[in-house]
């Protein structure tokens, strides 16, 4: 009795302590006053964090669709936060949610059709998550009104000063987002989750 109580807690632990690392890690994008001025830090950050967070969890219960889950919550738990700073009088586009189910599906799927195989999954479903989530936040940022517009109009109370929005000069960044954070978002994801998956199994 005492295992399992303590099998399920550290479940309940890792899921909620995973979640709050990986909205954290892309908390400048998280607000829409950032989302296309650091698009391709965004995407490392969220791939690798995803899939750590995703490949520890799932092989901690061996379970296909574990990940998805894990994504499920986070997304539910941004919502939330959409929904406080809502009510607080920002506009609906001030927080945007980021897209993990799709991803996080996709490694689910790899560990699946691998028989449960820790290290397909790490390397063929960290490659596809990597690849997949910042198309399909591209997406999602598409969607929503000029960004520009949100932060000067509704800036962020807690934003240091130095971090005041500055208007960006066309093609100053970065010529293709999607293909920097893409390729970073992949080589990454593949040696961070394998370091998760070690911890793991210690």
């Amino acid at each position: 009795w005492l295992r399992r109580t303590t099998h399920y807690l550290f479940i309940v632990v890792v899921a909620v302590n995973s979640t709050l690392l990986t909205i954290n890690a892309g908390d400048y994008i998280f607000y829409t006053d950032w989302a296309w001025t650091s698009f391709v830090v965004f995407s490392i950050s969220q791939s690798t964090m995803l899939v750590v967070g995703a490949i520890y969890y799932m092989l901690f219960t061996g379970v296909p669709g574990t990940a998805t889950y894990y994504a499920t919550i986070m997304t539910i738990y941004t919502w939330v936060a959409k929904g406080a700073w809502f009510a607080l009088g920002y506009p609906y586009d001030f927080v945007t949610v980021p897209i993990w189910i799709p991803s996080a599906m996709l490694l689910d799927l790899v560990y699946w059709a691998t028989r449960r195989n820790k290290h397909a999954a790490i390397l063929i479903g960290g490659t596809l998550v990597g690849l997949s989530l910042p198309m399909f936040n591209m997406i999602n940022l598409l969607l929503i009104r000029d960004p520009l517009e949100v932060a000067f109009k509704y800036p962020r109370p807690t934003l240091p000063p130095y971090m005041t929005p500055i208007e960006p000069q066309v093609g100053k960044f970065y010529n293709s987002p999607v293909a920097l954070g893409a390729g970073a978002g992949a080589v990454l994801s593949v040696p961070i989750a394998a370091l998760g998956a070690k911890l793991n199994t210690w």
